[in-house]
């Protein structure tokens, strides 16, 4: 219970992180490895460990559905290519590449084990990518690429970590049978996630309305897809992947306005828990970590960590920047503006390890099947944090600067935007003008011009100066202000309704109602209003 304590007490921490860190504008999964490193500092904190096979099970499927469920199928499925190219091939190289430098380099380590720190190692996150590239205009056709590489990379990287694993444990590997057993792994974890998914789409279709037993759902659809799939010993993380896109992709028929509204809720929360929870474990395991590798020397350990980092780092750049992405990202992704090539050193400098390292590293097994310890095991976690600390702090400190350098246009999705909702608003239009004609004439004019003002509102909107051709952009700033004006008036109504509760005048249940009502309208005003 003391421990519990102590982790809740480190949790309020991270969270007073995550405000200064939007405050000041610090990326925040650089700021949790930083954490990281101080919690490790402090003198008198107990150690924390988990079950390394629980690790797998609390953190991974909830951290990859959730990236599953914000990955866009119509981008993924459209850059396909190149999404496949960096995932699957970058993450093979890479792991190949650290294992054998891993091999060369450090005494006593056998291949195995330089593969299973490879695979560890291998593949990016995108949380951490995101958040660091946050803010920065970077086209969005690069970003879903990003995000779709760290989707499916880490599928591989930890296919790869399994039968690295497995190596170990067995001690034996045959290629051949491994190769087979890859692809059946592959298929048949795609097949029970789609499969699970299916399911689930027509349990909430069909039997579910009430929004706390939706979310709740969704809350435990990614842990019973990882654990039926691994019950069939395939891939519970592909599992995990395609039941979180196939649910996604149907999330319109599936869930209700305000069950879509409680879940994105709940769901950032437990991922700035879960991100915040994972690091905070191996600060409080460091320094086990550190008294496990005392045999080592401070420079022998620094040689390590900076040379497998300078390898996952050089490899993404040799791989990505000479033509691995450049003929996967011609003809789709130029189909409306053309696609900047230097996107491409951005993309390369994309590279943060995250999360998913971090919980592939403390998931390694304490002991062999003899009931020997796992060889090396501290040091690998040590290399992998290395990897995670250099990557974020080197790349993500340095990478607004080198878009400034390239001198990358910030890229604006007002155009996109601006399309988008001008066609709903057409089309509703056009919906009242063909269909409900037999409506009160009063009741028809106050719909209809409820969604003209929308149109005219559209019209006068921000957009890129020459959108509509050279000299003919509008500059008008009508569309952000009609909606500023409509939440200065839910402040007014915000005042009575505190009034009233102050005083006692008013029913706490009618209060509360009322105050979800203007909660719910100011969030779609602050939503409607234009960013350009």
């Amino acid at each position: 219970m003391e421990n519990f304590g102590i982790v809740i007490l480190l949790l309020f921490g991270v969270a007073f992180l995550g405000v200064l860190s939007r405050r000041f504008k610090f990326p925040f999964p650089i700021a949790l490895v930083l954490s990281g490193l101080l919690i490790s500092l402090i003198p008198g904190l107990p150690l924390i460990e988990l079950k390394p096979g629980l690790v797998f099970i609390v953190f991974l499927p909830p951290l990859l559905y959730n990236a599953a469920w914000n990955t866009s199928w119509h981008e993924f499925k459209t850059y396909r290519r190149a999404i496949s190219l960096a995932a699957i091939g970058l993450v093979l190289l890479t792991t190949c590449a650290v294992a054998l430098v891993a091999h060369t380099i450090i005494p006593d380590v056998g291949w195995p084990l330089s593969f299973l720190i490879g695979a560890i190692v291998s593949p990016p996150d995108a949380v951490a990518a995101t958040s660091v590239t946050k803010g920065l205009g970077l086209d969005p056709r690069l970003i879903a690429i990003i995000e779709g590489e760290s989707l499916v990379n880490d599928a591989s990287g930890l296919i790869a970590y399994k039968y690295a694993l497995a190596a170990i444990m067995a001690g034996n590997f045959i290629l051949w049978q491994a190769g087979l057993n890859f692809i059946w792994v592959v298929m048949a974890g795609i097949a029970i996630g789609v499969a699970i998914g299916y399911i689930l789409y027509l349990v909430h279709k069909n039997f579910i309305s009430e929004p706390v037993i939706e979310v709740t759902l969704t809350l435990l659809t990614p842990f019973a897809s990882y654990m039926i799939a691994e019950y069939f010993q395939v891939s519970g993380v592909l599992a995990v992947v395609s039941t979180g896109l196939y649910l996604s992709f149907r999330s319109d028929v599936i869930l209700t306005n305000e069950s879509r509204i409680m879940a994105y809720a709940v769901w950032d929360s437990l991922t700035f828990i879960l991100n915040g929870l994972i690091f905070i474990l191996i600060g409080l395991q460091l320094r086990s970590v550190m008294n496990g590798i005392k045999n080592y020397t401070g420079s022998e350990l620094a040689w390590y960590g900076l040379a497998v980092s300078a390898v996952v780092i050089i490899i993404r750049f040799l791989w990505v920047i000479p033509g691995s992405l450049i003929p996967a990202m011609s003809r789709r992704i130029n189909l409306r503006r053309k696609f900047n090539p230097r996107n491409l050193v951005v993309f390369a400098w994309s590279g943060m390890r995250g999360v998913v390292s971090m919980a592939a590293a403390l998931s390694i097994p304490l002991v062999l099947p003899g009931g020997a310890a796992f060889p090396h095991r501290s040091l690998i976690i040590y290399i992998t944090f290395c990897v995670i600390l250099t990557t974020l702090v080197l790349l993500g400190f340095t990478l607004p600067w080198v878009i400034k350098k390239l001198k990358i246009e910030p890229y604006s999705i007002a155009a996109e935007e601006y399309e988008i909702r001008t066609k709903v608003v057409k089309n509703t239009i056009q919906h009242i003008e063909e269909n409900l004609s037999l409506v009160n004439a009063e009741l028809l004019n106050n719909i209809k011009t409820k969604y003209e003002i929308k149109f005219n509102r559209l019209q006068r909107t921000d957009l890129p100066a020459d959108y509509f051709g050279e000299g003919e952009g509008n500059v008008g700033n009508i569309f952000n202000a009609f909606s500023k004006l409509q939440i200065e008036l839910i402040g007014v109504e915000r005042k009575t309704l505190k009034q009233l509760h102050v005083t006692g005048e008013g029913s706490e249940e009618i209060i509360r109602k009322v105050e979800k009502e203007l909660d719910l309208e100011e969030t779609r005003l602050q939503m409607d209003m234009y960013n350009a």
